[in-house]
């Protein structure tokens, strides 16, 4: 519209200098297609009347339309969005939130889902624009952002959360991150892993339920591979998921109940009773008694709270 009017400029007046250039142009068509038309410069002419009458006003219209159309758009999702959030925040209950979607997030993440976790109950917080598209590719649902902001894990739903997994990548952030949780969600198990052994005990003060110490635990790998391959090879079958051997936990049959550890079919590593764990071979758990869970390592083909082959008798 600028070079339509700064051709015909003879065919326009201004009522400053009567005189039409470049920058009266840019004014004329600013106004004119905004719809503010001050009238200080106008057509007089009869050829520059029709250009404003078949060429100018629908270009006029169709800067308004897609002026529009354009708000509606951005209303229209933004609307959708609110709607989504609303519904999927009412649903959101006893979940579990991961917080780093990074290696150790992606691997807690598949392990939970392995073993029998939802995805729709997995909800992913990272800083990351990449982990957060990563984490919908595996269509978990994410927030961007840092966990440290409340805002942030309140969006997450973290206060109805029932576990919440902290996968960061500094121990000092897990700190924040952990003591941002508990405040907001007192009664959610906690699980951090830090790379340090000596932020174990502030991670504890801070909230945290459990703590791995991910460095430790590669070291001691490394250190009984050296030691014995065989028994490296086997521990790195045991954190393996799908292959060999799985440790799992599972409850206690009625039919087993009054038995001890040995004559369970599966191999027994721990019995939990009361909340604490106990092992194999504690004489308090002898005989096994009804409300108590096993940690059992099981073929990793059979699923690991489904019962052994071989043992489809009836509950008591």
């Amino acid at each position: 519209m600028v070079l339509i009017v700064l051709v015909d400029r003879d065919g326009y007046n201004d009522n400053h200098d009567g005189r039409v250039d470049l920058i009266d142009s840019i004014y004329y068509a600013t106004v004119t297609l905004t719809t503010t038309g001050y009238g200080d410069i106008t057509p007089v002419t009869p050829a520059a009347r029709l250009v404003n009458a078949f060429i100018v006003t629908p270009l006029r219209i169709a800067f308004l339309v897609v002026l529009v159309g354009t708000t509606l758009q951005v209303l229209a999702a933004e609307g959708r969005r609110v709607m989504r959030d609303t519904r999927w925040r009412k649903r959101m209950k006893d979940h579990t939130v991961v917080i780093g979607y990074g290696t150790k997030g992606r691997s807690a993440v598949q392990t939970l889902i392995s073993n029998g976790v939802k995805r729709e109950t997995i909800v992913v917080i990272d800083p990351r624009a990449t982990a957060v598209g990563d984490a919908g590719n595996d269509q978990i649902a994410a927030f961007h952002g840092d966990a440290t902001n409340r805002t942030v894990l309140r969006r997450a739903e973290v206060m109805t959360a029932r576990e919440v997994l902290v996968t960061t990548d500094r121990d000092d952030s897990a700190v924040l991150v952990t003591l941002a949780v508990r405040q907001l969600n007192p009664d959610a198990h906690v699980v951090v892993a830090v790379r340090e052994e000596d932020n174990v005990p502030i991670l504890r003060q801070s909230g945290a339920d459990a703590v791995v110490t991910s460095s430790e635990a590669v070291g001691r790998l490394l250190g009984l591979s050296a030691v014995s391959p065989n028994l490296g090879e086997v521990m790195e079958d045991l954190l393996t998921y799908g292959e060999g051997l799985e440790v799992a936990e599972r409850p206690v049959l009625g039919r087993e109940v009054g038995k001890p550890p040995s004559a369970v079919p599966d191999r027994v590593v721990s019995v939990v009773r009361d909340g604490r764990v106990h092992r194999y071979y504690d004489s308090s758990v002898s005989v096994l008694a009804a409300g108590d869970k096993l940690i059992v390592v099981r073929p990793a083909k059979e699923t690991p709270w489904a019962e052994r082959p071989g043992t489809d008798e009836q509950d008591e």
